[in-house]
């Protein structure tokens, strides 16, 4: 009996330590507009931008075949918010509850277009929210 619950405490204790990660390794590195606005400059080099903003969705070329990267990012929240009270008198009861939920979408598309040197010659940016 003794060597079962051994051999599931170190299921347990393996399983525990599986599931918990590092969480400074899981960094979300969020893009935003003050990012590009203060980061982006003319004349910056293609491996400068791929390191400030990652990897674009989108690469393609302009009528010069010179190359343009398209950052389009979509985020959505969502807030659910519940209320309830609870009222007796003596054996009569009541409740009550409500619930509401909002929900915000952000879009930003980030448009980046570079000389034959890759280089940028010229950004410009979107943003919403609705």
């Amino acid at each position: 009996m003794k060597s079962i619950w051994s051999i599931l405490s170190l299921c347990l204790l393996v399983t525990a330590a599986g599931c918990g990660g590092n969480k400074a390794e899981i960094q979300e590195d969020r893009l935003t507009v003050g990012k590009v606005q203060g980061e982006i400059k003319v004349g910056m080099a293609a491996s400068q931008v791929a390191e400030l903003l990652g990897s674009p969705n989108i690469v393609t070329t302009d009528e010069k075949r010179r190359e343009v990267w398209i950052y389009d990012k979509v985020s959505t929240d969502r807030v659910d918010t519940a209320s309830s009270s609870f009222a007796s008198i003596i054996i009569l009861g009541a409740t009550s509850r409500d619930s509401s939920s909002s929900q915000r979408q952000r879009t930003l598309t980030i448009i980046i277009k570079y000389d034959e040197e890759k280089k940028v010659r010229d950004f410009a940016y979107n943003y919403t929210q609705f």
